[in-house]
């Protein structure tokens, strides 16, 4: 399994989940790779994994369109390959295993349009340009909400790469250059988390909206105290059984094609306590 980052919350969620689906499986055994977020690590772990000859590789693209002719490589090279959070579409003889990104952000989205008020001054955040699921979510806000809202104005947006750090640098200039901003959009919760920090101990955004996608941990708390708005829940722990499942079937030839998708349900105030919960049943917080 080679991953896209495991400085990525959400990234490092799914690849010790992963471990864990893989200990299920007595015919298999799992080796991580960390594509450190950068193109080049990732390329080169996917043809050493070809060269290593795995029976199968799992690759968590940092940019699809960058990792398709090393997935396509795989392929050729008659290994089982499986793309994930996010798929690459369109490879011949590929399989994968994702959630929908459009869908993702549409439940957010569609709660926004009764939740952001009125002339609303927004900031949003994106992932990496060319990520399916950093399109796809960016379009299905668009769609979703700022079409249907054309009075809501969109005061910054930027790319932060997923990362955290890069949201909380954004979003201390926008706090900066604009003053009142009363939503943050984002693709993921690791960005919404690190601009809900440069605010969180603001009197002037207390009551800032904030959306996300995945269902981090550390979503879930920040939902629960009431500093996050919503976000979608991305399992990690279902992506990764339904990876191991899916790649158990094509290694015993049970199926040789195989393109599944994992639910996305909206989690607000009204159901975030049943996560937390299963959360600590897992041993996610101190």
């Amino acid at each position: 399994y080679i991953a896209r980052a495991q400085s990525d919350s959400f990234a490092a969620w799914l690849a010790n989940e992963m471990i864990a689906a893989a200990k299920e499986y007595k015919d298999i055994t799992l080796d991580v790779f960390d594509g450190q977020a950068d193109d080049e690590k990732e390329n080169t772990a996917i043809e050493n994994a070809i060269t290593n000859k795995y029976d199968a590789i799992i690759i968590q693209p940092n940019n699809g369109e960058a990792q398709r002719p090393y997935a396509e490589k795989v392929v050729e090279a008659g290994i089982i390959c499986i793309t994930t959070n996010a798929r690459i579409a369109g490879i011949e003889g590929a399989s994968s295993v994702d959630a929908d990104p459009y869908r993702q952000a549409a439940v957010n989205a569609e709660a926004a349009l009764e939740q952001v008020p009125e002339n609303g001054l927004v900031v949003v955040l994106n992932g990496p340009s060319g990520n399916f699921h950093a399109d796809e979510r960016r379009k299905a806000w668009q769609a979703e909400f700022f079409d249907k809202r054309p009075d809501v104005k969109i005061l910054a947006e930027d790319i932060a790469h997923w990362n955290k750090d890069e949201a909380m640098a954004f979003m201390e200039d926008w706090t900066i250059a604009y003053g009142k901003i009363d939503a943050i959009i984002s693709m993921n919760d690791n960005m919404a988390a690190g601009a809900l920090e440069v605010v969180m101990d603001k009197p002037e955004y207390k009551d800032i909206l904030s959306y996300g996608v995945d269902g981090t941990a550390e979503a879930m708390l920040l939902i629960q105290d009431g500093k996050m708005t919503s976000t979608c829940l991305q399992s990690a722990i279902d992506l990764a059984a339904l990876n191991l499942e899916t790649v158990h079937k094509l290694l015993t030839g049970e199926a040789t094609q195989i393109d599944t998708d994992i639910d996305a349900p909206l989690v607000n105030k009204d159901n975030v306590d049943g996560y937390v919960e299963m959360y600590k049943a897992r041993g996610m917080y101190d």
